[in-house]
């Protein structure tokens, strides 16, 4: 789709959560259905439905990459998620690591390629992708991934210190992995992706070295993510680009203008209504009301939301930017809150195009 097509999304006053999970879990088996592609096929579908928009979004599911890269060094399902490296790698295991996928898919992973295979048999209905960033992957792959962003952020190289040497071998398997999954999403039929970057913070990147000079956040955030930016565009496939870490202006401004996203999607803690000064006016903001709260009334109780929701529209109808209201991250089942949550999604999307 072209840009004016987010654009005018936002312009009909559309407001929509990333909430597929709420919906798998109106299931009697949600854990079968996320293993089933055709069951969470239409699980997508019927969020997309509920919400009146046509993004047709997948679980937020970040453990995928990892689970299918672990595989391919022969390392199960059921430790893959606790694993980490803590040491540099040898040379063939790296080569394999980013080679071709040589293992099938995991079970989620098969599960949302088939479930984005349904939605683009839909013609209303855009089908979307999932995937996490590569410096976020890196990030699940180490040991003390803090310890060697900062040393490399200080001009430590990798012949210098084992943890260096394996964060760079760490991103190059994780920007391998997030292609090949990149890949087998647009082989069935995604025609948007949304990437996950949201380790490129202040957490992991450290302000003070930025200021200083430091190309750490070039390197390790900005480098394989315009690679990635450059596929997608070559395979026709539009980027959202969702990062809900604390972030610093010049992050966002490198966001907006250099990746380009279709729609650049923040967290809770950035004033959206100020970023829109940062990025160019055809980048759509999305978001971003705090639903990692949603689930406590006494962190966040439902006429909060409200206030807030009808606060962030009119700060931005003053802006002028294009702007999809929506949450700051998925909407995440919790047991015993749903009833809760469901209110807030219910007072966020009040007085929307779905409403």
């Amino acid at each position: 789709m072209n840009r004016e097509f987010y654009v005018d999304l936002a312009a009909n006053g559309l407001r929509m959560p990333i909430g597929s999970d709420l919906v798998l879990h109106e299931e009697p088996d949600p854990e079968r259905v996320r293993k089933d592609g055709r069951a969470l096929g239409r699980v997508v579908e019927r969020a997309a439905r509920r919400w009146a928009t046509p993004l047709a979004i997948p679980l937020m599911d970040l453990r995928l990459e990892k689970l299918d890269l672990l595989a391919m060094a022969g390392i199960d399902e059921a430790k893959a998620e606790a694993f980490h490296f803590s040491a540099p790698m040898d040379h063939m295991m790296l080569g394999a690591l980013c080679g071709e996928q040589t293992v099938p898919l995991c079970a989620g992973s098969a599960a949302r390629d088939a479930a984005i295979a349904c939605i683009s048999t839909l013609p209303d209905l855009v089908p979307v992708g999932m995937a996490i960033g590569p410096f976020s992957l890196a990030t699940r792959l180490m040991a003390d991934p803090i310890t060697a962003t900062a040393l490399a952020g200080r001009g430590t190289e990798a012949e210098d210190s084992a943890d260096v040497k394996l964060l760079w071998q760490c991103l190059r398997a994780a920007e391998s992995a997030v292609l090949r999954s990149l890949r087998s999403q647009i082989e069935r039929g995604a025609r948007a992706m949304m990437i996950c970057e949201p380790a490129a913070c202040t957490a992991f990147i450290s302000p003070r070295q930025l200021r200083a000079g430091s190309k750490i956040f070039e390197r390790v955030v900005m480098d394989p993510n315009l690679r990635l930016k450059a596929y997608l565009d070559e395979m026709g496939c539009d980027l959202i680009f969702h990062d809900c870490g604390e972030l610093i202006d010049p992050m966002i401004e490198a966001f907006g203008w250099r990746i380009h996203p279709r729609v650049l999607s923040l967290g809770s803690s950035r004033k959206l209504w100020e970023d829109a000064r940062l990025i160019p006016e055809d980048v759509v903001l999305y978001g971003n009301l705090p639903s990692k709260l949603f689930y406590s009334d006494d962190a966040m109780p439902v006429e909060e939301v409200a206030r807030r929701t009808e606060d962030l529209v009119a700060r931005m109808k003053v802006c002028g930017h294009p702007h999809i209201v929506g949450s700051e991250c998925d909407v995440l089942f919790v047991p015993d809150a749903h009833e809760a949550i469901w209110k807030k999604v219910d007072a966020m999307m009040a007085g929307s195009v779905a409403g």
